[in-house]
């Protein structure tokens, strides 16, 4: 509808035409949320907080209901369901939730329930869900052990971070695992430092079988003790042989090892250890109190600085057997001293060949192996 204007004073200035009410037209477009007057404004204020104040009380009361509704209450632990178990049972688990039975499912920590969880072992990770209207859902990732540990006499399970995980002979056994058996792994010591001592573990058993070979299966024993010389006790016939291999170039020593054990042995039958850490020589220690062998290698050089009296030091090219060497003569068979000879203890699962149990020192620990 077009404004009307017209010039009440006379005086050649038109102005908007009053309504019918008296009020000019344009007056009509003031906004309602911007009173000009300060009793708009003071009731507009009033009205804001009446509306905010109703939602504030309506909250409250929601949130009473819930609280009191039975339909949201944890009734048993049939209303807790995990997942992904399969070492853990629901009786470790269920005493993390002993406070919430009866408890409404809104008010259950999850966060907390989580890292409660988590400090089980076996448990690596944990995911908690509220699933309504009275529920509580559990996901489970579980550890994986990848080697045997030995702590006195009793046997355990070890995970990649360094985690040391507990079970009955009887189910490890069932589980058919095949590992080494690691020592040096010591629940005294922080989890960092046993997580750095696994990750050499992981890359010797990586290294060694980077060739297709499959070589890890013919590690029986491997002490990180030190983590910068990693000792792999490797079974031979009449005696297992303690392999020093440093901290790396695992492969390359495994296989200058390979090269040249059978006539280490056959030079000295009471041959104990071999340091393979040194680039250009190797140093053959014999077994403590034995007769060792005095037949020196063709170009061998002298002992090392340091080395124990009984210790042979070779160079690699003396190692290699000689074209026109003059066929041995036939010896009888030598019985390493025994106090020379480690010893696995633990579990009494019998043997197999070139695959053991944690309580042999043939091959590889097995704990799937009974009785061959």
């Amino acid at each position: 509808m077009p404004l009307k204007f017209d010039d009440p004073d006379d005086d050649g200035v038109l102005r908007p035409a009053a309504d019918r009410f008296g009020a000019s037209s344009m007056s009509l477009r003031t906004h309602w949320w911007r009173p000009r007057s300060a009793v708009g404004r003071v009731s507009l204020a009033l009205a804001a907080l009446l509306v905010l104040g109703g939602f504030a009380t309506a909250g409250l009361l929601l949130k009473r209901s819930i609280e009191r509704d039975a339909l949201f209450r944890i009734s048993g632990s049939s209303n807790i369901q995990a997942t992904g178990l399969a070492e853990v049972s629901r009786t470790d688990l269920l005493p993390v939730f002993g406070e919430d039975i009866g408890r409404n499912a809104f008010f259950v920590p999850l966060d907390l329930r989580r890292r409660d969880l988590e400090k089980i072992p076996w448990i690596q990770h944990a995911i908690v869900m509220r699933v309504l209207p009275d529920q509580i859902r559990v996901a489970i990732v579980e550890r994986q052990p990848v080697a045997f540990t030995r702590r006195g006499q009793q046997i355990g399970l070890v995970d990649a971070n360094g985690v040391l995980l507990s079970m009955s002979p009887k189910i490890m056994t069932e589980r058919h695992y095949s590992f080494p058996v690691v020592t040096g792994i010591d629940p005294r010591d922080s989890a960092e430092a046993r997580k750095k001592r696994m990750a050499v573990y992981l890359r010797l058993m990586t290294e060694l079988d980077a060739d297709g070979q499959h070589n890890s299966e013919q590690i029986s024993e491997i002490d990180l003790t030190d983590p910068e010389d990693a000792r792999v006790l490797i079974p031979e016939p009449g005696s297992d042989i303690l392999a020093h291999f440093g901290e790396d170039h695992f492969l390359e020593r495994y296989q200058r090892y390979r090269a040249h054990i059978v006539e280490w042995r056959q030079q000295y039958p009471h041959l104990k250890s071999v340091d393979l850490t040194l680039e250009n020589q190797v140093v053959l220690q014999m077994a403590s109190g034995s007769e060792a062998s005095d037949a020196a290698a063709q170009n061998s050089s002298a002992p090392a600085a340091g080395a124990a009296p009984d210790a042979k030091v070779q160079s690699i090219a003396a190692a290699k057997p000689s074209q026109n060497k003059p066929a041995a003569k036939k010896k009888k068979p030598v019985q390493a001293a025994k106090h020379a000879t480690p010893k696995h203890t633990g579990m009494n699962t019998g043997t197999n060949s070139g695959r053991g149990s944690p309580a042999t020192t043939s091959g590889r620990s097995s704990s799937g192996s009974e009785g061959g």
